[in-house]
């Protein structure tokens, strides 16, 4: 069965990524929307980790990205190479014709760099010198950045942030599963031994059963009454796009994949509103002087509206 290949993905990569399994499901969650991970937290927790688990747990072709302000588009699309045998120019892939595209420290790059992955984001292809070219059907993108270090960034802008299905922040461990992180890593880091659980063939089929879950007309409403009240907040200059609304509304089908339902429960979307709208969000800069956050505007809004019975 599909589910229990996902289950035991899951599992796999909490061998490596210890006690965040919270994390590591809202990641396959966006493997199985179709969705885009922003990793936001501290060096050294475990960010690019995660992404390397997740490719070989599945089986599939994983490359790395370091962003750094002198990238230029062309080293994330390819570019054309002139063949001085046949005396034409040959498309070089680059690095984003991949499966699972880890792109380290992104509001490194600048602005311009940045903007090369809109377009594979959100058409899952890539235009070059009027060919497009079709990226695979599990492409994804797991992108990271340091918010404490904010010198020479370029944050990132409402447009790209909005191709984002989720952000996570992996978070220090608690004592004890740190112990258990010195033991494992003792003599060889688990990733070392990681072998594939699933294939693509078994997430793709996965990702139809997320299709398959039953939304209700309520709890589709209750997920647009969500995102239209962030529209209308006082404190908000930017509320969540149409692009949020069905997000959540697929996360919430994902989660209740995940958990064996047939159908998704309003309290799946609020389980969902967070790591989905929050980075979708702008407080205005009045608000937040006064200490309002977007996580906090957001839970105020959930407390406000009613569920559906």
């Amino acid at each position: 069965m599909h589910r229990n290949a996902i289950h035991a993905l899951i599992d796999n990569v909490e061998r490596v990524i210890v006690g965040k399994r919270p994390v590591i499901e809202l990641a396959v969650i966006s493997l199985l929307c179709r969705g885009h991970v922003l990793l936001e937290d501290v060096p050294g927790t475990g960010k690019t980790m995660l992404a390397r688990a997740l490719a070989r747990s599945v089986a599939v072709d994983m490359k790395r990205l370091q962003c750094t302000p002198d990238l230029l588009p062309s080293d994330i699309t390819g570019v054309p190479i002139y063949n001085q045998k046949t005396g034409e120019f040959e498309f070089r892939p680059g690095p984003v014709f991949t499966h699972i595209l880890l792109a380290d420290e992104i509001n490194r790059a600048t602005p311009r760099a940045q903007s090369a992955l809109l377009e594979c984001m959100e058409e899952f292809s890539v235009s070059v010198d009027g060919t497009t070219y079709e990226l695979p059907k599990t492409f994804m993108v797991l992108a990271t950045q340091n918010p404490i270090d904010m010198a020479g960034t370029h944050a990132l802008p409402e447009a790209q942030l909005d191709r984002f299905f989720v952000r996570l922040a992996v978070g220090y461990p608690t004592l004890e599963e740190e112990l258990r992180i010195l033991g494992a890593q003792a003599q060889a880091h688990p990733i070392e031994t990681l072998e594939p659980v699933t294939d693509e063939a078994e997430v793709l089929a996965a990702r139809g059963a997320v299709k398959a879950v039953h939304l209700a007309p309520d709890v589709a409403e209750y997920a647009a009454r969500i995102t239209a009240a962030t529209r209308t907040h006082a404190d908000l200059r930017l509320g969540a796009s149409p692009r949020g609304t069905l997000a959540l509304a697929r996360g919430s089908q994902g989660l209740a994949y995940l958990r064996g339902r047939e159908y998704v429960t309003p309290d799946m979307v609020k389980a969902m509103a967070g790591p989905v709208l929050e980075h979708r969000l702008i407080v205005r800069p009045q608000a937040a002087a006064m200490g309002q956050t977007a996580k906090g505007i957001l839970k105020e809004i959930l407390d406000k509206l009613a569920p559906p019975v």
